[in-house]
């Protein structure tokens, strides 16, 4: 499978808490809800093609239990985000969860330890899409193991301050190449990056002048 995040993000980096005020105030975040006003149709429309495409979900403990609250209470069967998220399998990756204990129907493993290794054979399970969405903690692991085969990301036309940061502690530098992009009226921008080469620029004088020679 393809391993795929989806995320909303700030201008400034930051993912925390884009749903509500308080969906996560950890470190004493309190400007949640920063998604609303540029919730627009197409953004919709989006996130609705996101989850059309999922086959299996992998989420961190945090954004399970959150999704796990919410989404079961949604039956109504012309919901396509509820019925991708309720039917789907999932996984969720936690040391202190028991899959007996799991409370949304169909998850179907709990991964407690060999976290890289466990997420590498999920990916050689089949094909389809193998979704991440939201699950910070878990998306650094992703990023620094370099797993994720594409990243779906929506940027808000927002700054939030200090908060989590889709690319909180990067280890090394790395690429992306935009597969798709998208502006919204109301301002913002989803993307669709594959990982690619990290690439900087070195300077050769050309002619007597000074150019730039991408490397």
């Amino acid at each position: 499978m393809r391993l795929v995040a989806h995320e909303f993000m700030t201008l400034d980096g930051v993912m925390q808490g884009p749903g509500g005020a308080e969906e996560d105030t950890a470190g004493g975040f309190r400007w949640g809800g920063w998604v609303a006003p540029a919730f627009d149709e197409t953004v919709s429309s989006v996130v609705t093609g996101w989850f059309e495409r999922t086959d299996e979900l992998l989420f961190g403990r945090t954004t399970y239990d959150m999704m796990a609250a919410y989404w079961p209470l949604v039956t109504d069967p012309a919901d396509p985000v509820a019925q991708r998220l309720n039917t789907a399998p999932k996984h969720v990756v936690s040391t202190t969860l028991r899959l007996e204990d799991a409370p949304w129907e169909r998850t179907a493993s709990v991964i407690a330890a060999d976290v890289p290794q466990r997420i590498r054979d999920l990916k050689a399970l089949g094909d389809g899409e193998l979704q991440v969405h939201g699950s910070w903690q878990l998306l650094q692991t992703l990023l620094d193991e370099a797993l994720l085969d594409e990243l779906r990301l929506i940027v808000f036309p927002v700054v939030v301050g200090r908060g989590k940061r889709l690319f909180d502690d990067v280890q090394r530098p790395s690429g992306f190449e935009v597969a798709d992009a998208r502006v919204a009226p109301s301002g913002a921008v989803a993307m669709t990056l594959t990982p690619a080469p990290f690439r900087t620029a070195t300077y050769e004088v050309v002619d007597g002048k000074e150019v730039m020679v991408e490397e």
